[in-house]
């Protein structure tokens, strides 16, 4: 293919770019839908659940779209289970939604989930010498 004229070259590149254009769009449609349809899972950490969601939106990010941290913070406020439900229900109590950061969120959650975690291996602790003193 051979481009003559000053008109033709520019036809050919308007169309390229018209077409890697429409691609990112259907790129960032894809990921919009796969960040949509994301759920925390019972058995996955904040962090882990926070790094999933953020490798979504990042790639989002690259292709050129504006993806909000309290798009993100909404997101995660209504996926998250329902064992984070008083660390939420604080939140939402002592602050304006939309004033939450995503760090003030994800720090809220992670030390939640720390001290569910203590509590967890001081019981299994609790129980081992429970059967150590009736052996």
């Amino acid at each position: 293919m051979t481009l003559k004229t000053k008109n033709e070259i520019w036809n050919f590149l308007k169309k390229e770019y018209e077409g890697n254009k429409r691609v990112k769009g259907m790129q960032v449609l894809n990921l919009i839908r796969e960040f949509e349809m994301q759920r925390m899972k019972e058995s996955e950490t904040i962090k882990d659940y926070s790094d999933r969601l953020l490798g979504i939106v990042n790639k989002v990010r690259l292709l050129g779209t504006d993806f909000s941290d309290s798009r993100i913070v909404q997101k995660i406020f209504i996926t998250v289970p329902e064992k984070f439900e008083t660390t939420i229900s604080s939140l939402e109590n002592s602050k304006d939604v939309s004033s939450i950061t995503l760090a003030k969120l994800l720090n809220a959650l992670q030390a939640q989930e720390q001290r569910r975690l203590i509590r967890q291996e001081r019981s299994v602790e609790g129980a081992f010498q429970a059967i150590l003193i009736h052996a």
